[in-house]
């Protein structure tokens, strides 16, 4: 069926609710928008879904959501009844809809006979982790866009063990969910029954108070919280899910003084101070920043809609505030965690760091100044999440601490995602540890670079829209897949990973071995001057990312290497769209 004839299906069918049906009747006659929202189905990926809020195939909506809820439930009732019985956990953030699709989840499983738990408001997805483990579920829903743009919304499925699910798993889930043609043969039941039948549940608080205490236990040293526990924090949750949560569990761990950025305390699904509420762009603590230098704050913490990611500001001695890069706090916190549990005699002699490979490479250097394994993994915070399961499974390492370069960590095993209420805690422990020393964060961060080196990354987005970007990313990495790059700006590439192809080529010896890590549309180079980068396509937004990352003896030498390389696959890239 064609999109012109599914979007008339839709326009004239009464299964589609008569406001469904109006939206449609309004873009009568602009094929091109008809044909964006209907030339393909929203794909259910690894992750689950993720698009634009609106009515289509390819759009977040009830009829979307249920058909991936009743992919979901398919798949479970074939895992048994046990699987049944144990029920999904479900959580929701702040943006548009998020209530209406956690209900809506929850119904469709309820009418295929299955328990669910929903948070009775908001939750940060990393609490969503630790209530399936904790609750004992199958399953996981989170409805979240994190920290994409007001118009978009998202659906994440966990599995039993709190961690996004994993392969081959995700393709059977994906295989079920495709399986559904019919939107009528979609099962759904009526709350008040579901709530009589004992299918519909709430979520007991008690949960919140288990999560807490949890976080709380990854404090590395509270004797430094408590010696500065006047340590002035402003806090931004950016009008999303952390507000609550990481005001709780900051007075919890002794902090007295955090003051909250007003304009942006309360949920609001526009996101109206930021539009783009993600705590990468620096724009997102203009508020937060006016603020600190009102008050003479020492940090400023703010955390995307769903709290798994967080980003920090840092006082200098001048004065001036300086916003940190993921990278930036992952090391920072990684060398602080290490050398504390190294003094006290509580590192593992086991113990591993797990990182992503688009991730600094300091924090190999940390590892191995410390006696620990090192992992690196794809981009994803669930494969961090599946080396916890792994090492907790053969028992090989002891897991302490992981993070991506996207701001996002996790410090302890209780959840199996990044989360941005323990990194918000972390970053301000931390702080007050440099403080006690007469130190800023950013001081801290130079005696890392004279530690280990000056190490520096960067990344560059190529947005690219529609069916016509999706045809240039393809092409994008096809090209570059298919003509071997052999020098960036001159700098001869030594080594080419291909994730999809499983295969690493050392341009200087001529050996090719595997790249260990599962398939994955991800290109990776490795260039003369010891500067790498990596192109993907991102998992949640139309755009390809390329990472670029290096290190010098000087903070100019290696910002030139990066500039040199990222100009030059920038170059490259160009010339393929051109």
């Amino acid at each position: 069926m064609g999109y012109m004839e599914t979007y008339y299906k839709w326009l004239n069918d009464d299964y589609f609710d008569e406001a469904t049906r109006a939206e449609l009747k309004a873009i009568e006659g602009n094929e091109k928008e008809i044909e964006d929202r209907f030339y393909k189905d929203l794909e259910f990926g690894t992750g689950g879904l993720r698009g634009v809020i609106g009515a289509g195939t390819n759009r977040m909506n009830i009829y979307t959501v249920s058909k991936a809820t009743q992919g979901l439930a398919n798949y479970i009732i074939k895992q048994g009844q046990e699987a049944v019985d144990m029920g999904v956990a479900i959580a929701y953030d702040s943006r548009r809809m998020s209530p209406e699709f956690a209900t809506i989840a929850a119904l469709v499983l309820n009418g295929n006979g299955i328990k669910t738990y929903l948070y009775d408001e908001l939750r940060p997805t990393p609490m969503l982790s630790f209530a399936v483990r904790e609750l004992g579920c199958t399953a996981g829903i989170v409805v979240t866009a994190s920290h994409n743009p007001p118009e978009y919304n998202g659906y994440k499925v966990y599995w039993a063990d709190g961690g996004q699910v994993p392969t081959p798993r995700d393709g059977e889930i994906i295989a079920e969910v495709n399986a559904i043609t019919d939107f009528k043969s979609i099962k759904r039941a009526d709350k008040a029954t579901a709530e009589k039948l004992g299918l519909f549940n709430i979520i007991d608080h008690k949960v919140d108070d288990n999560y807490d205490e949890n976080v709380l236990a990854q404090l590395v040293n509270p004797d430094i919280v408590k010696a500065q526990s006047d340590l002035k924090i402003v806090y931004t949750p950016l009008h999303g899910t952390g507000n609550k949560p990481v005001r709780r569990v900051l007075a919890k761990a002794g902090f007295k003084n955090v003051t909250v950025v007003p304009e942006q305390e309360l949920p609001d699904s526009e996101f109206s101070t930021v539009g783009y509420p993600n705590p990468e762009d620096p724009k997102a603590f203009t508020l937060a920043i006016e603020l600190a230098k009102k008050i003479d704050a020492d940090i400023i913490v703010g955390t995307d809609p769903d709290a798994d990611r967080v980003g920090a500001v840092v006082k200098t001695n001048s004065g001036d505030y300086v916003v940190f890069t993921g990278n930036m706090t992952g090391t920072l916190i990684c060398e602080y965690i290490c050398s504390q549990k190294k003094a006290a005699g509580t590192l593992p002699a086991n113990g591993a760091i797990v990182s992503t490979i688009v991730s600094t490479d300091m924090t190999k250097a940390i590892a191995k100044e410390y006696g620990l394994a090192y992992f690196d993994v794809l981009t994803g915070f669930k494969y961090i999440g599946q080396k916890i399961k792994e090492f907790e499974a053969d028992g090989s390492h002891t897991y302490v601490f992981g993070f991506e370069e996207s701001y996002g960590c996790l410090s302890g095993t209780y959840a199996r995602d990044k989360d941005a209420v323990v990194a918000t805690m972390l970053i301000c422990e931390l702080c007050a540890y440099y403080k006690s020393r007469g130190m800023s964060m950013y001081d801290g961060l130079m005696e890392l670079y004279k530690k280990y080196g000056f190490y520096k990354e960067t990344i560059k987005s190529i947005t690219l829209k529609g069916v016509e970007g999706a045809n240039d990313m393809k092409k994008i990495m096809n090209t570059l897949r298919e003509d071997a790059l052999k020098e960036v700006a001159g700098v001869k590439v030594t080594e080419a990973r291909d994730y999809v192809a499983d295969a690493v080529v050392n341009y200087v010896t001529g050996e090719t071995c595997k790249t260990g890590l599962p398939s994955s549309n991800v290109l990776y180079y490795q260039l003369e001057d010891g500067t790498w980068f990596c192109v993907r396509p991102s998992g949640t937004e139309p755009k390809i990312k390329v990472y670029f990352g290096s290190k010098a003896d000087t903070m100019e030498e290696v910002e030139a290497k990066l500039e040199k390389a990222s100009e030059g696959i920038m170059k490259i890239v160009d010339d393929i769209l051109a």
